[in-house]
């Protein structure tokens, strides 16, 4: 899995500051994701703002006093950077470019893309980078199709963490449970959500999940009495990778660095850390040995079966 931040998309479109054609009079944002790196070229060039029914429209965003100076007409001929933020199969770009054709603009169009599939590279002027398919972005990773693929956490992700003050496993507790803020609501189904609550809070966190509208395949709590044989147990993060490596999961999804260390070191799987927007992949060793416990468990399974194979034989 290709994973790009926020901040990635930062330093890239700055690595390539000297590549993009400095005499556009206008830059043009492909609505939505494409306004974020678009945003972030005008204010680097110092050039005006719009999005692509502005341009079609004749029509830009505000701006300061230092771009007063520099407006252009877009009742004349302009030459406009024109900006998606990147292309999988191209279909979006294709739409694009009829719109832009249909509306018989006068203007110079030149397009770029910051991430491009290396089969989608020939289709604008300029690509910054060539990213891979399966890809992820900080700004749509919790709308992506993968994530019937994928496991993710609760608290933290989901919905904010519980206060020490909240965690009393008493009645602050259940307070938290039933108005907790949501954070990083996804607008697509979710193969499993694996957290450490306990199972006995099983209804209010469905109920929580439902009036919040996320939709879930599993949801996989810890089994365990109370709050103080939770803690006894501990390794929050083995319990994780646990059922993150008995499902068919491309990714897990957490919020605390810690724990998305321990879960890739124990399932050998790659993990996206929300709290620091990384994604960590693990070692060649970390495969192997997350490989050890389930070879195990078949050889115990051959084993027990052979050996009642033999009892009732005899």
């Amino acid at each position: 899995m290709n994973f790009r931040s926020i901040n990635d998309l930062h330093a890239c479109i700055t690595r390539n500051l000297a590549r993009f054609p400095r005499d556009v009079d206008l830059v043009a944002g492909v609505p939505r994701s494409g306004l974020l790196p678009a945003n972030l070229i005008a204010l680097q060039l110092n050039k005006p703002l719009t999005d692509i029914d502005g341009l079609i429209d004749e029509r830009l965003y505000e701006s300061g006093k230092r771009l007063q100076r520099r407006r252009c007409d877009l009742s004349e001929p302009c030459r406009v950077l024109v900006v998606d933020d990147s292309i999988a199969t191209g279909n979006q770009l294709r739409k694009t470019r009829r719109r832009l054709r249909d509306a018989a603009l006068p203007h110079e169009l030149v397009f770029t893309a910051i991430y491009v599939a290396p089969s989608c590279e020939s289709m604008v002027d300029l690509a910054l980078e060539l990213v891979d398919l399966p890809r992820m972005f900080e700004w749509n990773v919790m709308h992506h199709e993968l994530l019937q693929y994928a496991c993710v956490d609760m608290d933290g992700v989901l919905c904010e963490d519980p206060t020490d003050e909240q965690n009393d496993d008493g009645p602050r507790y259940a307070h938290f449970l039933e108005t907790a803020a949501p954070k990083l609501v996804p607008s697509t189904r979710l193969g499993a959500i694996v957290t450490c609550r306990l199972e006995k809070y099983r209804k209010p966190t469905e109920d929580w999940l439902a009036r919040h509208g996320v939709e879930y395949d599993e949801l996989i709590m810890m089994d365990l009495p109370d709050m103080a044989a939770r803690q006894r147990a501990g390794s929050y993060g083995r319990f994780k990778a646990e059922h993150y490596a008995q499902r068919f999961a491309h990714l897990f999804i957490e919020s605390s660095p810690h724990q998305a260390a321990e879960i890739v070191r124990c399932s050998g799987r790659p993990v996206l850390c929300i709290e620091t927007m990384t994604m960590l992949t693990p070692t060649g060793f970390e495969r192997l040995a997350s490989w050890a416990p389930r070879i195990r468990r078949g050889v115990t399974r051959r084993w027990t079966k052979a050996r009642d194979l033999i009892k009732k034989a005899a």
